[in-house]
């Protein structure tokens, strides 16, 4: 689901992702803007986890 996330989509998820990931600024949402991947490193970077759990937990709140 990277690229196709729609834009008005993203706009909502934006909230909600930050609900899930408060240490995640604003602008590290929006540099992601819809990548599944960047928005793993961001998780992975901002909580120190691995690159796996990181893209675990982003594919478990995609779903």
């Amino acid at each position: 689901m990277n690229s196709d996330i729609a834009k008005g989509n993203w706009k909502e998820m934006k909230g909600k992702i930050k609900q899930q990931w408060g240490k995640l600024t604003d602008d590290d949402v929006d540099q992601a803007e819809g990548n599944k991947d960047e928005l793993a490193g961001k998780i992975q970077k901002q909580y120190g986890k691995s690159r796996e759990e990181a893209k675990k937990e982003v594919d478990r709140f995609f779903s």
